[in-house]
């Protein structure tokens, strides 16, 4: 196909795209004109080196506890398709996307950072879990880390996008063990097959660079207020409630859960959202977080 008649075809898709959107349908990988994905011809479905020695794979243990590859209460719209390369693959939308945070599924090393361009995966990473288990996580617009990296599970990795074999702005992500594409799980259920499904993201701790989770069921942030002084701690998510207490300026905070409260201005700007530590609440104005919006469930 030459040059002019591939640009028709991607435009072509591209309106169809925009169509299917309009209806409820999510953006997915691209076909070629003949039917086929357009993933490089190397990757283990299609055959190749992950191909040899099916019959004597390592030995693999419990796969990780794996979670939704974005930030804690976010919801996302997940859609498997059988026609999929690879099939049991999961493709992500929501409206307005693009460059959204992808965090890691599970703790792991980064075994692969590339650039396809504007075939197959076209912006991907791959984190090696131990065990036999592997995730990728395509189409994306940057990534985040390097080729031997150790992330932990909610780390920021990359954004959302729209590149190599892509209509539209959409996470592309497989679970992997062998090099093998296997059922994906979340929070140890697994996905659904066939069609579409909203999944809000448990993954809430053990996240890590600058802010994340931690091993005790919430995420780990950071006080910063003016001039160091104390961050007063209220009773709920307001200034009008009672203030119960104070945390001190540069202190390490775990956020249990978050909800809506008063407007407050402070260090990283104007919200009305408030953390949950301990007993009380602290406008999340001035806590860091490494992440923008919410990173834990709303408080019950």
């Amino acid at each position: 196909m030459d040059t002019t008649t591939l640009k028709q075809v991607r435009s072509a898709f591209a309106l169809v795209s925009v169509a299917l959107f309009a209806f409820g349908f999510t953006p997915a990988c691209v076909a070629t004109a003949d039917g086929e994905e357009e993933y490089a011809g190397d990757e283990p479905w299609e055959g190749g080196e992950d191909e040899e020695g099916r019959g004597a794979q390592a030995e693999v243990g419990a796969a990780p506890n794996f979670q939704l590859p974005f930030p804690c209460g976010q919801a996302w719209l997940g859609q498997t398709r059988t026609n999929h390369s690879p099939q049991l693959a999961v493709d992500f939308n929501r409206s307005g996307d693009e460059g959204d945070t992808v965090v890691a599924a599970a703790s792991g090393r980064v075994s692969r950072v590339e650039n396809l361009g504007n075939t197959s995966y076209g912006r991907w990473i791959e984190i090696n879990h131990g065990n036999g288990y592997t995730t990728r996580y395509a189409h994306l617009s940057s990534q985040s880390v390097y080729v031997g990296q150790q992330v932990l599970r909610g780390q920021k990795i990359g954004t959302v996008g729209n590149t190599g074999g892509s209509y539209g702005a959409h996470l592309h992500y497989e679970q992997r063990r062998n090099g093998y594409t296997q059922t994906v799980r979340f929070n140890g259920a697994a996905a659904h097959y066939w069609g579409y499904k909203t999944y809000t993201s448990n993954n809430c701790s053990s996240g890590g660079g600058d802010g994340g989770g931690d091993t005790s069921g919430g995420f780990s942030a950071r006080v910063d207020t003016p001039s160091g002084v104390a961050l007063t701690i209220r009773s709920g998510p307001g200034t009008g409630y009672k203030a119960i207490g104070s945390v001190a300026d540069g202190a390490r905070v775990t956020i249990r859960c978050q909800q809506v409260g008063s407007r407050v201005t402070g260090t990283f700007g104007t919200t009305t959202l408030w953390d949950k530590i301990g007993t009380g609440y602290v406008s999340d104005a001035y806590v860091y977080t490494g992440k923008d919006g919410r990173v834990a469930p709303d408080c019950p």
